[in-house]
């Protein structure tokens, strides 16, 4: 049975989701050729060899994170259900247990398995061949040897039949490269794949323990200098834990971050890198004004 007959469920399951129509040019940035494209295949007007460090991607911050109370909950929607609604960004964190990962946010379990998880990106990619998912694997609330872990994966690839759903190199790709592929993005020096946070490729903000008055000053110099200094992929977690739970921060945060990009500095920016979000679904239209930042709209 291929890995898409067994998960089908988790595509239907996604396809519940709301999606919303996005604007986007199809031409040189401000062209006045526009097409209409929903947040599942924004990709789509994108042209193939634009390298993925000069896209927006929109994404979820511990992106399975739904349950074990509010300091660790950092999301209210499903895998299936971000992805739809135009996260192509999934911070996917792994504990081993048995030959198999149970996915993790510190010492509590998510009644997720990495199998669902893949499921849901193999179904969703499957319907909408022009996307690309870029996906960061790490290690979590465990201590086991790169190896043990990297056997895992391996497992999971040529044993349970998820190799063809990665595109597993050193190099980033263009979007034309990746499309219909996840993207492995490796935080675990025991996985192949594009070395996530190697400084020869990434500029990262991810300061997780300032609150928000200090946080946000971060996102905009981040978003500034993606803009200005091209080159890297750019992160710029909009998250933190620091003082209040996630779902308080974010509901601060994320409204001044869709003000900025929807103002008038912001205006004809493209390029700003990974996004990663707490309760992205919270904020309507804040994914998409991520997404209108690939074409100069």
């Amino acid at each position: 049975m291929s890995p898409y007959t067994a998960t089908r469920r988790n595509f239907l399951a996604g396809a519940l989701a709301a999606t919303a129509t996005v604007l986007i040019g199809t031409g040189p940035a401000g062209a006045a050729d526009r097409q209409a494209l929903t947040t599942q295949d924004w990709m789509g007007a994108v042209p193939g060899a634009t390298a993925l460090q000069r896209l927006t991607i929109p994404g979820s911050h511990d992106s399975g994170a739904r349950y074990g109370g509010p300091w660790t909950e950092c999301q209210n929607t499903t895998i299936g259900e971000q992805l739809n609604s135009g996260i192509r960004f999934l911070d996917v964190r792994c504990r081993i247990t048995g030959d198999s990962f149970a996915i993790h946010h510190g010492a509590s379990y998510q009644n997720l398995m990495f199998g669902d998880v893949l499921g849901a990106c193999w179904d969703f990619l499957a319907a909408h061949p022009t996307e690309t998912v870029l996906m960061r694997v790490k290690q979590e609330y465990s201590e086991e040897s790169d190896a043990a872990f990297r056997a895992v994966f391996d497992d999971y690839l040529d044993n349970r039949g998820w190799r063809p759903l990665f595109r597993i190199d050193p190099v980033l790709p263009s979007l034309g490269e990746a499309r219909g592929k996840v993207v492995l993005l490796a935080d675990n020096g025991g996985l192949p794949g594009v070395r996530y946070a190697d400084p020869e490729l990434f500029d990262i903000q991810d300061d997780y323990m300032a609150e928000p008055f200090a946080k946000y000053p971060k996102i905009e110099a981040q978003f500034r200098k993606a803009a200005q200094q091209p080159g890297k992929l750019y992160m710029n977690y909009v998250s933190t834990a620091a003082l209040m739970p996630p779902r308080w921060n974010a509901d601060r945060l994320n409204p001044q971050v869709q003000s900025f990009l929807d103002g008038s500095e912001a205006s004809g920016w493209t390029g700003l890198g990974i996004v990663p979000l707490d309760f992205p679904a919270t904020r309507s239209g804040l994914v998409e004004s991520l997404i209108r930042r690939n074409l100069g709209v």
